[in-house]
């Protein structure tokens, strides 16, 4: 951006050397065609013209100098009106950039200047009131310029303001929306989902209670019932906790992997757990996902795959996390597979992270999922 600005800078200036260029030359030359100009009058032009280059920067300096330089070669020289060129030029400016009063008491002097030259000149009252007064109406005409420059400057200004603030404001109003939302699905979930799961967690327990006070065996399916329905109780809250701060806390990813693998193998899924490469603390949003896709695989393993074994591999690598799971359930290579909520959400997670994911029937039988979540560019997907 500065770059830029500088840039801009450079140009205008350049284009603003130009124009006074340009004014020095046509007064020059009207000058020579009207008489034989002395070294003094071309400084004077000179100066007057080639001043207007830095009318931007300091405009009322300029349209000192200019004032002052074409005053003295209008009484030295006593030229035509053109040579009040760059003084108009000048007031043009001063009047852009808010100096009404500089602009009118230059104009005031040079008229006068000029006035009596006139005077002095030629002795036809008539003539000189008529170039007096024709002249003044330029130097109105320059004021009048520069207003309206100023104020269609101050309108862009405006009107740039106003598109960012209705920018900042759709944009603002997208996100009190998207809070709302999410603020209703966790309340949707909560009155649907807990209910539900607290009465199962309920039950699961009062028969573990009633089989111990009877002295009897309790059931391993109805013990993986009471431990999977407190986690799920867990896992509910934290989700809803996202929903409403929209923040993945840290220590909700793959440090609990352990806690996920017993959970497996006590609903009857012979997992083999590896970790490969250089472990180390993960970005909040990859650490994240990547629980959440070994979660849901093994919930496809005990759902669709009959408790299948399985293999889950980890692998860290320097600019991504390499997230493997394999069972050797009954799916036949070839098996058409239809995506449902668990593998679209999958696929959404990774897409979220810019990584890959392939979720697919293994050549040798089974189903696999494999995903690569880049470390690079878990920030700004967070």
């Amino acid at each position: 951006m500065t770059g830029d600005a500088g840039d801009t800078g450079r140009r205008t200036w350049s284009l603003d050397a130009v124009l006074a260029v340009a004014i020095g030359a046509a007064v020059t030359v009207a000058a020579c065609a009207a008489s034989a100009p002395g070294a003094l009058d071309l400084v004077l032009v000179a100066t007057g013209s080639l001043a207007l280059a830095g009318h931007r920067r300091a405009p009322r300096t300029v349209l000192v100098v200019t004032t002052l330089a074409m005053s003295g070669y209008v009484l030295h020289a006593h030229p035509g009106s053109w040579a009040a060129f760059p003084v108009l030029a000048a007031v043009h400016a001063a009047a852009r950039n808010g100096y009404r009063g500089w602009g009118v008491a230059a104009g005031a002097l040079f008229l006068t200047g000029y006035f009596a030259v006139l005077v002095t000149a030629s002795p036809a009252v008539e003539g000189v009131v008529e170039r007096t007064l024709l002249l003044l109406g330029w130097f109105l005409c320059a004021g009048v310029t520069g207003l309206i420059d100023k104020n269609w400057q101050a309108y862009l200004r405006q009107t740039e303001q106003r598109a960012v603030d209705a920018e900042r404001t759709r944009d603002e109003a997208a996100l009190r929306r998207a809070g709302e939302e999410r603020l209703r699905i966790a309340r949707e979930l909560h009155d649907s989902l807990t209910h539900s799961i607290s009465i199962v967690k309920l039950q699961a327990g009062v028969a573990v209670h009633l089989a111990r006070k009877r002295g009897t065996e309790v059931e391993p399916a109805l013990l993986a019932i009471q431990e999977a329905s407190g986690e799920a109780m867990r896992e509910l809250r934290a989700t809803l906790e996202v929903l409403r701060t929209d923040v993945v806390e840290p220590g909700t990813g793959l440090d609990r992997i352990g806690e996920l693998a017993e959970r497996a193998r006590s609903a009857g899924i012979a997992l083999a757990l590896t970790v490969s490469g250089e472990e180390r603390p993960l970005p909040v949003s990859v650490d994240h996902a990547a629980y959440r896709i070994v979660q849901e695989a093994l919930t496809n393993v005990a759902r669709h795959a009959d408790r299948a074994p399985t293999t889950v591999r980890l692998a860290y690598g320097p600019d991504a996390l390499t997230v493997h799971v394999d069972d050797h359930g009954p799916c036949a290579p070839g098996d058409s597979v239809t995506a449902g909520t668990g593998l679209t959400g999958m696929r959404e997670r990774v897409t979220a992270l810019g990584g890959t994911l392939a979720a697919a029937p293994r050549p040798a039988g089974g189903f696999s999922v494999h995903a690569e979540l880049p470390l690079h560019s878990a920030g700004s997907a967070a």
